[in-house]
C-alpha cells in the first residue's frame, strides 16, 4: 500500500530516518505490518497517557503512511484540542495535558516536531493520492491529472522543492529552542510548533479527503498564528487552484467550497469487533432474535450477485460473479398479504425540533386527551414517549443523554444537509446506547451484525508500484463536522472524556458506524413538506436482501412491518413458498433500470445486479441504447 502523504520528519542530513529504512528495505506487505504494529503501540501508549498530544501527532503520521488521511485528520484535531488544553489554565484537562507535554519535551523537541524537509515532489505519494480527491461528494476517479500539475512544488513541511531547509527564515522553525532558558518559555515554543503542525496536518489531510472548506479554514487559522508559514500559504493556494479548476470559476468564495468528500469504507485491519457473520454462532443468535419478530422466517447464508461500480460493467446477463451474504428465508408458506416481520427498534432519530414525536420510536405522539398514553421522562423537562413501554425501552439509551442539552443537535437542518443530519443523530443515539449499556458501540446487538458495504482494505489502498493503476474510488461520505467535530461534541455533552475514552470512541469507530447506517437505515418523510424527518436501523429487517422484483413490501410507523405482496412485478401472483428468499426493495421499483440503479446505489454500495436489472439492461443495450451515454447522463443513440 502506498501512503498518500507523509507526516514523518526527516532526520539529520545524511542520516536515514526510521521511515526511510522502512521504505527502502521492506516490500508493501512488510511495510504495512510494520506500520500497523507501530499504530498499535501508539494506541496503547494513548490508553496509558491519553492527554499526550505528541503521541496523537505520531499516530497521525502513521495513519497518513497507511493511507488514511481521515484518521490522520482525526488524530491531528485531538492534538489541536490538547494544545488548547495546555494553553488555557481554566480548561478541564489543562494539568494532565501540560504534564504530558513537559514529559515528552524534557529532552528537547520531540522528533515529530523538528525541522522537516521531506520533499514529496520526487515521490508519487501525494500526486497519486491527490487524484483520489472528490470535492463534490459524488465519487468519481478523483481530481485527475490536471490537479497534480504544480504538486511538485508543494512540500509537506512548508518548504518549497528548491529551498534549503537550513536557511529557512519563515515559520515556526525559526523559533529558539534553548534548553537552558526558562522552562515555561521552552514549553510555549514546543506548544507553538505542535499547534502549527496540527494545522498543517489538518490542511493536507482534509484536502485529501475532499473537504476543501474545512481544509482552507484550518489553513487560515494556522496563518492567524504564523502568517508567514510557507507550508500553509502553499496549501491555501493549492486548495484555491483546485477549487477554481473543479468549480470552473475565476474567484473562489470560501463559503462556496465543497466540504463533503469520500474516504475508505472497510473493516479496518485492527477492528476485532466485526463478527464472522457466516458462523453457526452468528446464525443461531440472529435466528433466536428473529423468532419473536418473524416466526415463519430464518436467517441463512446465501449467494448474491457482486455489485459493480458502473453500468458498463453490469449489462452482461450471462456472466456475473457472486459473493456470500446473509439472507432471510421463509420456513413456511406465506400467503399474499400475510405479515412476514414486525420489528421494533430504539436505534432511531428525528431531526424536527418542535414535532410531537416519541423520543424512543419516533412515531407521532398520541393526542393529549384525557385517556392519553403519552408519558414524559420523570427527570427531563420535555422528553416525551408514546407510552410506558417506550419509556421502559428508552432506559437502554436515555440515561446517558437525560438533561444533557442535546435536544437541538442537528435539528431542523438545511434541506441539503438533512441526510447527514439524520446519520449524525443515529450516531448520537448509538453512542448513548453504548454509554448507557457500558458496551462498545460496535458490540451493540443492533449494530454488530449489520453489513456496512465494506470493501477489502487492499481494494482501498493506493498501490506501491510506480506503474500503478489509477487510485481506487473511496465510497464512504466524509466531512470534518459529521465525522470528527460533531461526534466529539456529542461525547462532551454526555460528560465523556474524549481523550480517556479513545478505545471506545475513536474516529475509525465513528466511520464504521456510519458505514453500517448508510447501508441499512430507512427513512420516513414529513407528509407536509416531503423532507426526510426520521431515520432508523432495524437490524433484522435489513437482513432481507434487495431485489427490484420483491416479494414483500414494507411500512415503517413505530415499528417496521413486512408483508407479502399481492402481486409481483409484471402482475404475477404474490405469495412465498417455504425455502424461498424474502426479497425486499430499497428503491422505487416502478422506475426504469437506470434510475433504479442510481437511486439504490447509495444504500447498496454499487449498481444493482438483480435478475430484473440485468435483464432490462440487456434489453436496453440490444435496442440500441448507448450505455456510456446513459451513465454520463447524455443522449442515447436513439435521440
Amino acid at each position: 500500500m502506498r501512503p498518500l502523504f507523509s507526516l514523518y520528519p526527516s532526520k539529520t542530513p545524511g542520516k536515514k530516518s526510521e521511515q526511510d529504512v522502512v521504505e527502502t528495505t521492506m516490500d508493501s506487505d512488510q511495510e504495512d505490518d510494520f506500520l500497523l504494529e507501530k499504530r498499535q503501540n501508539l494506541t496503547v501508549a494513548l490508553a496509558e497517557l491519553p492527554y499526550d498530544l505528541v503521541t496523537y501527532l505520531e499516530r497521525a503520521a502513521v495513519h497518513a503512511d497507511l493511507g488514511y488521511p481521515d484518521l490522520a485528520a482525526g488524530d491531528s484535531y485531538r492534538a489541536l484540542l490538547l494544545c488548547d488544553e495546555v494553553r488555557d489554565e481554566s480548561f478541564e484537562y489543562h494539568e494532565q495535558a501540560l504534564r504530558a507535554l513537559e514529559s515528552r519535551s524534557a529532552n528537547g523537541i520531540p522528533e515529530i516536531l523538528r525541522n522537516r524537509g521531506t520533499d514529496i515532489g520526487d515521490s508519487p505519494r501525494l500526486s497519486n493520492g491527490i487524484e483520489n480527491v472528490s470535492i463534490d461528494g459524488e465519487g468519481g476517479a478523483g481530481a485527475g491529472p490536471s490537479l497534480s500539475n504544480g504538486i511538485e512544488h508543494l512540500n509537506i513541511d512548508g518548504e518549497g522543492a528548491g529551498r534549503n531547509n537550513s536557511n529557512s527564515s519563515n515559520g515556526i522553525e525559526n523559533l529558539s529552542t534553548d534548553q537552558n532558558g526558562d522552562g515555561r518559555s521552552h514549553i510555549q515554543q514546543v506548544l507553538q510548533r505542535a499547534s502549527l503542525q496540527c494545522y498543517r496536518n489538518l490542511a493536507i489531510s482534509l484536502l485529501l479527503c475532499g473537504c476543501l472548506k474545512s481544509a482552507i479554514a484550518f489553513c487560515m487559522r494556522g496563518l492567524d498564528e504564523v502568517p508567514e508559514d510557507d507550508d500553509l500559504l502553499q496549501r491555501k493556494e493549492f486548495i484555491e487552484n483546485m477549487a477554481r479548476r473543479r468549480l470552473k470559476v475565476d474567484e473562489v468564495d470560501i463559503n462556496d467550497l465543497p466540504d463533503q468528500g469520500l474516504v475508505r469504507r472497510e473493516i479496518y485491519p485492527w477492528n476485532d469487533h466485526e463478527p464472522n457473520r457466516f458462523s453457526q454462532e452468528t446464525l443461531d443468535f440472529l435466528n433466536k432474535e428473529l423468532s419473536s419478530v418473524a416466526p415463519k422466517c430464518e436467517v441463512k447464508v446465501t449467494e448474491l450477485p457482486t455489485l459493480v461500480d458502473n453500468e458498463s460493467d453490469s449489462s452482461s446477463f450471462s456472466s456475473v460473479s457472486t459473493n456470500k451474504q446473509l439472507g432471510l428465508f421463509a420456513k413456511e408458506d406465506l400467503n399474499r398479504g400475510e405479515t412476514v416481520l414486525d420489528e421494533f427498534s430504539i436505534l432511531t432519530a428525528n431531526n424536527r425540533l418542535k414535532e410531537a414525536l416519541c423520543d424512543a420510536c419516533s412515531s407521532a405522539l398520541p393526542s393529549l386527551s384525557e385517556n392519553s398514553t403519552v408519558v414524559g421522562c420523570p427527570d427531563c423537562y420535555d422528553t416525551m414517549f408514546c407510552n410506558e413501554e417506550c419509556l421502559s425501552r428508552a432506559q437502554l439509551y436515555h440515561p446517558s443523554v437525560c438533561e444533557k442539552d442535546l435536544d437541538t443537535l442537528a435539528k431542523d437542518p438545511d434541506p441539503k444537509e438533512t441526510p447527514n443530519a439524520l446519520y449524525l443523530l443515529l450516531l448520537a443515539r448509538s453512542l448513548a446506547m453504548a454509554e448507557t449499556q457500558q458496551c462498545h458501540p460496535l458490540d451493540l446487538k443492533e449494530i454488530k451484525y449489520i453489513w456496512g458495504d465494506f470493501l477489502p482494505s487492499a481494494s482501498n489502498a493506493v498501490s506501491l508500484s510506480h506503474n500503478a493503476p489509477p487510485p481506487p474510488i473511496w465510497t464512504l461520505p466524509f466531512s470534518f463536522s459529521s465525522n470528527i467535530s460533531n461526534p466529539l461534541h456529542v461525547l462532551e455533552k454526555m460528560d465523556i472524556d474524549i481523550f480517556a475514552s479513545l478505545a471506545t470512541y475513536d474516529l475509525w469507530i465513528f466511520n464504521t458506524l456510519y458505514s453500517k447506517f448508510r447501508g441499512t437505515a430507512s427513512a420516513r418523510v414529513n407528509l407536509r413538506d416531503g423532507r426526510p424527518e426520521v431515520a432508523a436501523v432495524h437490524p433484522l429487517w435489513c437482513l432481507a436482501n434487495h431485489d427490484c422484483d420483491p416479494n414483500v413490501q414494507w411500512e415503517w410507523g413505530g415499528q417496521m412491518k413486512l408483508w407479502c405482496r399481492e402481486k409481483r412485478v409484471g402482475g404475477t401472483p404474490g405469495g412465498i413458498k417455504a425455502g424461498e428468499e424474502i426479497l425486499n426493495h430499497y428503491c422505487d421499483i416502478d422506475l426504469k433500470v437506470q434510475e433504479r440503479r442510481e437511486w439504490a446505489k447509495g444504500s447498496l454500495g454499487g449498481w444493482c445486479m438483480c435478475e430484473r436489472c440485468r435483464r432490462e439492461a440487456d434489453e436496453e443495450a440490444s435496442n440500441g441504447h448507448h450505455v456510456e451515454g446513459l451513465v454520463a447522463g447524455g443522449p442515447t443513440e436513439d435521440d
